[in-house]
């Protein structure tokens, strides 16, 4: 599902133009805005032409506590309107501008977009930089995308159950400057939270019969896959009782020597039923994978971009087995192994499905923030590999994106979930003021 945001909505017009005419357009706007899911509009109904009728509208959005604001020049519009709404609401702005009407007597009727224009002007040298600017007689929904990730942020509760996997300072984020950035705030637990977790024996008893309808288990122990079950069931009652609506597990060095297993397959099976978990300690990809889940992207999964072919110019987004089971392509065996970790990796393996495949990282360096996007074209393969795996193609060669990471530093846990979700991010990196790499 994606996530609910609400949204103020208001026209601006100004009575020398066809304000009529901008009226009739707004009354077809906010029945049209009716057809969005998971969206509480808050309308200023009449159009907002005077100083002092913005300044009400203006409190009338910000005690609706609205995440966000869409200021459609209905005409061009005096230049205070969108300041004075600006300095109470305080949110990302949606400036919507409207196609020019036929000529009427040789006047023009709106001059919307010349009201952008100054409403832009207007803003930006105030050093306000959270707005996003549409022309055309939709609303733009990957801003409307971008916001679901702001508010994601902003609301959800965020984990992390010991630290960040042993040597992987890249994966490292000052959590006070992530809370300045984004106003989250990340829990600490300890991975004896998670060992010590009570459960229930009838609930392991359904998930073990749950795990083998999903997987071959031949190549595990009876032992080990009661693990698994047992893991599934602490995880989730864990998540749900501490409300966290992502989780960055700190799977390695400790965790199969004192568990007794890993907990890869774990995850691979949870994450197949909405919840986020990344690994490794990943504060920033879980973040990653939970914008994903805010615009609607149906099970992310962290992969490592761990080969490149040069010259068949393919590469390989594989993790040792934690993506989501239901990303399986329905060819391969889906199996569980130990092959790590001494015989304690229990691990899910299969080749996941082919596809279009968005690709996100949101990533941290000293005094920035940057966001890698790139999208790709999940291919067929055989299961020559242990773990869960992708072979993708790019618009680009290889090399190129390849270098993309490289050369700026890019942490090597990248989000990725199938279908087209590029769009939303880029707009909310540039409200946000963030570097965008793609």
């Amino acid at each position: 599902m994606k996530q609910e945001i609400r949204v103020g909505l208001v026209c601006l017009a100004r009575k020398t133009f066809d304000y009529q005419a901008a009226e009739e357009i707004y009354r077809k706007i906010k029945n049209d805005l009716n057809k969005f899911e998971y969206i509480q509009w808050e309308i200023v109904e009449s159009l907002v032409f005077e100083i002092e009728e913005a300044q009400k509208a203006a409190h009338l959005l910000s005690s609706r506590e609205v995440d966000a604001l869409v200021c459609i020049s209905g005409t061009f519009a005096l230049g205070h309107l969108i300041l004075e709404l600006n300095k109470i609401v305080k949110k990302p702005i949606l400036l919507w501008g409207l196609e020019e009407l036929p000529y009427d007597g040789g006047k023009i009727r709106l001059n919307s977009v010349c009201g952008i224009n100054l409403n832009t002007s207007n803003l930006y040298k105030a050093g306000v930089r959270n707005y996003h600017v549409v022309i055309g007689d939709q609303i733009d929904e990957d801003w409307l995308s971008a916001i679901r990730i702001i508010k994601a942020f902003f609301t959800n509760r965020i984990g992390i159950i010991g630290y960040r996997a042993k040597g992987f300072f890249n994966l490292d984020v000052d959590e006070l400057d992530l809370y300045k950035q984004l106003g989250v705030l990340v829990d600490h637990f300890e991975l004896d939270d998670v060992y010590s977790y009570e459960v229930n024996k009838g609930e392991l008893r359904k998930r073990v019969e749950h795990i083998k309808s999903i997987f071959d288990v031949s190549k595990v122990t009876e032992q080990q896959l009661a693990k698994v079950a047992e893991l599934v069931v602490k995880f989730e009652g864990f998540i749900n009782d501490n409300q966290l609506s992502a989780l960055a597990v700190r799977c390695w060095p400790e965790f199969a020597e004192d568990f007794g297993i890993s907990p890869c397959a774990a995850m691979s099976i949870l994450q197949s039923e909405g919840k986020i978990l990344s690994c490794e300690g990943d504060i920033l990809g879980a973040l990653s994978m939970l914008a994903h889940k805010a615009i609607g992207g149906e099970s992310p999964f962290i992969a490592d971009f761990s080969q490149v072919d040069l010259k068949e110019n393919f590469g390989l987004l594989w993790h040792c087995g934690v993506a989501a089971c239901n990303l399986w392509d329905e060819k391969c065996n889906r199996s569980l192994d130990n092959y790590f970790a001494g015989g304690k990796g229990v691990t899910a393996d299969f080749v996941m499905k082919s596809g279009e495949i968005s690709m996100a990282r949101i990533d941290y360096a000293p005094e920035e923030y940057r966001v890698f996007l790139q999208k790709a074209q999940g291919i067929p393969m055989n299961k020559d590999l242990k773990g869960t795996y992708v072979k993708v193609t790019f618009e680009e060669d290889v090399r190129v994106v390849l270098d993309k990471i490289i050369q700026n530093g890019i942490a090597h846990h990248i989000s990725v979930v199938y279908g087209d979700f590029i769009k939303p991010l880029e707009i909310f990196a540039k409200l946000q003021g963030w570097k965008i790499i793609n």
